[in-house]
C-alpha cells in the first residue's frame, strides 16, 4: 500500500525531543535538543475548522449468544466483567452497546429467543440483553442502546422466509420490543436497526419510522441497512427514504466506504467490526481501525464543501491514499466503530472463540481475561465523550508520514482536547475481515504542533501502549505523566505498533482486579434440576443452537421447553432443518454419560427428543454436526445416529413409551455406546471413531414442544456404574426394543 501524505510546513526549528524509550519505565522525560523535519509536523489547528461529532464506540452482545456464559458467572468476577466493559474511566468504558433483538435463529455462536414465539405470544422476561442493557446502564446512564434483529420467528415469514412479507406486522413486531425496553425496564433505545446482513426493504424501512412516530419513538433513530454501503444508491434517489435515516452502517468496511455513501451527507457507521481473535494482533487490528475508520480518504487531495447533518457549513480537504495503485480511492467519515463481539463468553469450539474486546468463558470456575482490545478502547474512550468533534483532515486528522495514523477531537466547549496515534505495523494488525493491502510502517519522530485556540495548551497528559510481539511483554495503558509543549510544540518518538493519547482530560484510569479464580475443567459430575431459575430464562451452561429452551413451571415442578414450532426466518442453514439441538460442556469431551428427562406435550409436541455426546460443531453449521445421537422418537422407534440430522443411521428399533416423563440414558466410551430408557437397555453397539470428541447435547428431532428436566452429565466411571446396573438386570427384563437393524 502506498501512503502519500501531505502537511502544512512550518520554519525549521529546534525544541525539546520527547523520548518515549526510557517514558515506558521512568516517566516523561525531555532530552537534548533535536532538528525538525518539516515533513514529519503534525499540525492540529481548530481555526481551520471541525469536522463532525464523534458517535462513539461500542460493543455488540449478540449475533449470536455471544455473552451467553456470562449471566451465570459468580457474582463478583460478573461484576468486575461489567466494570471493564462499561464502567467510566475504569477500563473500555464503552459509549454504546448494540445487543440482537432474539428471533428465535441461530445467528452465529446460538439463538436467542424472540420477545414473541408466537403472534398470540408476548414477554419481556426471556434473554440475557435485557439484563445486559441495564447493567450497562447502571454503569453508564449515558450510554447509547442500539437494537438489531438477525432473524425472525417463523410467524413474521408468514410461511415464507421474507420478514418483509407483511411490513406493518415485522414494524409492529420490532416496535413492540423497542416498547417492551421502556415499558418493563425503562431503557430507552437509541438506535434500531433493520435485518443484519441481509436484503433491505424501502417500503419497510418507511413504515418503521411511521409505526415508530405512531407509538411515540420519534427520537429512536433509524441505522440502515448493517451490512454494505449499497443503500446509499437509493437514498441518493429517494428524498423520503433519506428522510427517515439517520446513519448509514456498514459492516467491515476495512475502513473504506463507498463515494455514493460519503455524497449522502449522511452520518457513516463501521456498525459491526473488528470480529478478531482478541491476542495482540487482535489489539492491533482495533487500534487501527479505530483510528483510520475516520482517517482515510481519496487518491488525490481535493476541496470538499457542503453541509453536514446536523446543519454546519464545512469543507475538507481531503488527503491521500492509493490502496490500490490504480489511482482511485475511497473516502470515509465514519463517526462510530462497533466492535462484534462485545465479550467472547460463549464456547471453545463454537465459531470465532475469543473474537471480543474480553473473554469470560468459565462461569463455574470465575476465570475471564482482560485482552488487550480492552486497553486499546481505553486510549479513546476514557478521554472523549459522544458529541466531541473530529478535527479536520490536515489539521488534527491524517496519516502519519512513514505509516500509521492520528486522529484529533475536541469537546464540544472547546476546553479539552485529546489526540490518539497509532503505529500498528501490517502482520500485527490484521483483522479477520476484509483482506488489508500491504503497507509499511517504520519508526518516526514527529512534531505536535498546536495552533489556534490550541496553542494555550502547555501540557497534556500521556497514556501509551505498545503490543508485545516476539517474546515482548505488552504495555497496556501505562500513564506517562504530562509532556510540555514549549511555543505550541512538541516533538516524540514513535516506534512500532503503538498507541499513544496525549490529552487535556484529567483522569483516566487502567482499572484493576484481584486475579480471577484459576482456569478449571468444566465439572463432572454436572446436575441441574432447573429449580431456582427465573421463568423464561434460558438455563445456565446450556447454549442453544437452534431452538429456543426457556424454563417453565408445571404445578412444583420447573422444567426446560424447546419453544420454536416452525422454522423461522433464518439467518443461516442451521434453522432451515426442523430440528433444535441445545449443547453443552467441552468440546474436548470424548467418554461421557449423558441422561435427561422428557416429556413431548400432546399438542404442538416435536416429533421426538435426543441425547448426544461428541458433537463436534455448532453455529450455522450446527446441521452438519456429526456426533452420537440416541433419539426416541414419537412414532415409536429409536435410532442411534452418527449425524444430527439422521442420515448415517448405526442403529434403530421400537421402543414402547407412554405418554408422560421418561428419561433417556447415553453412555459413550471408546468404540461402544451403550443405551437406556427409563432404567432399562437399549443397545450397546460398536460406534464409529469419528467424531473422537465433542460436546454433550440435549435436543428435538423436529421443531415443536419438548420438555426436559433433570440433566445428568457424568465421568466414565460413574457412567459404567449406572449402565453396569442396568445391563445387569437386562437379562431379567424384556428388552424394549423388538427388532434391530444396522
Amino acid at each position: 500500500m502506498l501512503y502519500l501524505l501531505t502537511f502544512m510546513c512550518f520554519s525549521a526549528g529546534y525544541f525539546k525531543l520527547a523520548d518515549f524509550s526510557s517514558l515506558r519505565t521512568n516517566g516523561l522525560s525531555n532530552i537534548h535538543a533535536s532538528p525538525v523535519d518539516d515533513s514529519n509536523v503534525l499540525l492540529f489547528d481548530d481555526s481551520l475548522g471541525l469536522e463532525r461529532p464523534f458517535d462513539g464506540i461500542g460493543g455488540l452482545s449478540g449475533g449470536g449468544a455471544t455473552s451467553k456464559l456470562l449471566v451465570n458467572y459468580p457474582p463478583t468476577q460478573r461484576n468486575e466483567i461489567l466494570d471493564y466493559l462499561f464502567k467510566p474511566n475504569f477500563g473500555a468504558s464503552l459509549q454504546i452497546l448494540k445487543v440482537e433483538i432474539g428471533g428465535d435463529i441461530q445467528s452465529t455462536d446460538g439463538t436467542e429467543a424472540s420477545h414473541m414465539h408466537n403472534s398470540w405470544d408476548e414477554n419481556y422476561e426471556r434473554g440475557y440483553e435485557w439484563w445486559l442493557m441495564l447493567e450497562a446502564k447502571k454503569r453508564n446512564p449515558n450510554i447509547k442502546l442500539y437494537g438489531l434483529p438477525w432473524g425472525f420467528p417463523a410467524w413474521i415469514g408468514q410461511g415464507t422466509q421474507n420478514p418483509y412479507t407483511n411490513i406493518t406486522l415485522t414494524a409492529d413486531y420490532i416496535v413492540r420490543w423497542i416498547s417492551g425496553a421502556k415499558n418493563r425496564y425503562n431503557l430507552i433505545i437509541d438506535y434500531i436497526g433493520i435485518w443484519n446482513e441481509r436484503n433491505y426493504n424501502i417500503d419497510y424501512i418507511k413504515t418503521l419510522r411511521k409505526t415508530l412516530d405512531a407509538r411515540g419513538f420519534q427520537n429512536v433513530l433509524i441505522v440502515a441497512a448493517d451490512g454494505g454501503w449499497d443503500i446509499a444508491g437509493d437514498i441518493d434517489k429517494d428524498a423520503e427514504l433519506s428522510g427517515v435515516i439517520s446513519a448509514i452502517g456498514c459492516h467491515y468496511p476495512g475502513t473504506w466506504s463507498s463515494p455514493d455513501a460519503y455524497n449522502t451527507g449522511k452520518t457513516l457507521w463501521a456498525s459491526e467490526d473488528y470480529s478478531t481473535y482478541n491476542d495482540e494482533i487482535g489489539g492491533g487490528c482495533w487500534a487501527r481501525i479505530l483510528n483510520q475508520n475516520y482517517v482515510n480518504g481519496y487518491m488525490t487531495a481535493r476541496k470538499v464543501s457542503g453541509i453536514s447533518d446536523d446543519g454546519l457549513n464545512w469543507d475538507i480537504m481531503v488527503w491521500v491514499r492509493d490502496r490500490r495503485g490504480k489511482g482511485t480511492g475511497e473516502w470515509v467519515i465514519m463517526r462510530t466503530t462497533i466492535s462484534w463481539d462485545l465479550i467472547g463468553s460463549y464456547y471453545d469450539g463454537l465459531p470465532y472463540y475469543r473474537d471480543g474486546l474480553m473473554t469470560a468463558v468459565q462461569p463455574w470456575s470465575g476465570n475471564y481475561m482482560v485482552n488487550t482490545p480492552i486497553w486499546i478502547t481505553a486510549h479513546t474512550t476514557q478521554f472523549t465523550s459522544v458529541g466531541w468533534r473530529y478535527l479536520k483532515h490536515g489539521s488534527g486528522v491524517g496519516l502519519l508520514p512513514k505509516g500509521g495514523s492520528y486522529v484529533g477531537l475536541l469537546s464540544p466547549d472547546g476546553n479539552q482536547m485529546t489526540i490518539v496515534i497509532e503505529t500498528m505495523t501490517h502482520d500485527h494488525s490484521v483483522c479477520i475481515r476484509p483482506g488489508l493491502p500491504w503497507y509499511d510502517v517504520h519508526p518516526q519522530i514527529v512534531t505536535l504542533t498546536l495552533k489556534g485556540s490550541f496553542s494555550r495548551f502547555t501540557e497534556m497528559n500521556v497514556w501509551y501502549s505498545k503490543l508485545g510481539f516476539n517474546g515482548a511483554p505488552d504495555v497496556m495503558f501505562q500513564s506517562l505523566g504530562p509532556i510540555k509543549f514549549i511555543d505550541g510544540k512538541a516533538t516524540i518518538n514513535l516506534g512500532l505498533d503503538e498507541v499513544y493519547t496525549f490529552t487535556t482530560v484529567a483522569g483516566g484510569l487502567k482499572g484493576s482486579y484481584p486475579d480471577p479464580p484459576p482456569l478449571s475443567p468444566f465439572p463432572l459430575p454436572y446436575i441441574d434440576d432447573f429449580e431456582g431459575y427465573a421463568l423464561y430464562q434460558e438455563p445456565n451452561n446450556l447454549a442453544q443452537q437452534t431452538g429456543a429452551y426457556e424454563v417453565i413451571s408445571d404445578g412444583q415442578n420447573q422444567f426446560v421447553r424447546q419453544m420454536v414450532l416452525n422454522n423461522p426466518v433464518a439467518w443461516c442453514d442451521a434453522d432451515l432443518h426442523n430440528k433444535s439441538i441445545n449443547v453443552i460442556g467441552d468440546d474436548s469431551w470424548t467418554d461421557l454419560f449423558v441422561q435427561v428427562s422428557f416429556r413431548i406435550p400432546n399438542v404442538n409436541g416435536s416429533s421426538g427428543v435426543f441425547v448426544a455426546a461428541r458433537v463436534d460443531q455448532g453455529g450455522c453449521g450446527a446441521n452438519s454436526a456429526k456426533g452420537i445421537y440416541f433419539f426416541a422418537l414419537q412414532d415409536g422407534t429409536y435410532q442411534l445416529s452418527n449425524d444430527f440430522l439422521r442420515t448415517k443411521i448405526l442403529q434403530q428399533g421400537s421402543l414402547s413409551q407412554d405418554p408422560g416423563w421418561h428419561t433417556l440414558s447415553l453412555f459413550i466410551q471408546g468404540p461402544s455406546a451403550l443405551g437406556a430408557l427409563d432404567g432399562s437397555a437399549v443397545f450397546n453397539v460398536t460406534i464409529p471413531t469419528s467424531p473422537a470428541k465433542g460436546f454433550a447435547a440435549i435436543g428435538t428431532d423436529s421443531y415443536g414442544l419438548a420438555d426436559f428436566d433433570d440433566l445428568y452429565l457424568a465421568s466414565v466411571s460413574d457412567g459404567m456404574a449406572a449402565m453396569q446396573k442396568i445391563f445387569s438386570q437386562a437379562k431379567s427384563q424384556p428388552l424394549l426394543f423388538v427388532q434391530e437393524q444396522k
